[in-house]
């Protein structure tokens, strides 16, 4: 029997309604649903590595299919070594979907096996990412809907 792995790769910084929207429904799809935060060392994000993982298992923790771990260097490498078949890639515009795309064939070039998917968001997150979050964070705005609470209780927190 076969069973699949994927990765839902990214920096998580901090994690949003958007993102468990996709996790939601790809561990549904995925017998194993594995959601990587990159361990970026050029980026400055405004969570640690390990206050990202902190929080997004406490918002995963529902599903028991769904792992959170943190990876550095090349994807391709990263789903050689836990045996994932699949990277999961959320798309909001078409601005997205050409970085993605490019992303994916690259992938696919270095490890023929790994099948990129595309998934949409859910209509009410489109136009939602961590940066107009973090951003509305810094400004004060409401961040009522866009993340788990326990998000922004840690935003307030850190912007305050």
């Amino acid at each position: 029997m076969k069973t699949s792995v994927a990765i839902y790769p990214g920096s998580f910084d901090p994690v949003t309604n958007g993102h468990l929207d996709l996790i939601e429904r790809g561990e549904k799809m995925f017998d194993r649903l594995i959601v990587a935060v990159l361990k970026n060392l050029e980026k400055e994000p405004m969570f640690s590595v390990a206050e990202r993982v902190e929080m997004l298992r406490e918002v995963t923790k529902k599903w028991d299919c769904v792992e959170v771990d943190v990876f550095e260097g090349l994807l391709v490498d990263y789903a050689r070594h836990r045996g994932a078949s699949v990277i999961l890639r959320g798309i909001r515009a078409i601005s997205d979907y050409e970085y993605e795309l490019q992303m994916a064939l690259m992938n696919r070039k270095l490890e023929p096996r790994l099948e990129t998917v595309f998934m949409l968001p859910s209509e009410a997150y489109s136009y939602l990412s961590a940066k107009i979050v973090r951003e509305l964070a810094q400004l004060g705005g409401p961040l009522t809907g866009l993340v788990p609470a326990i998000v922004e209780q840690r935003l307030r927190a850190k912007v305050s």
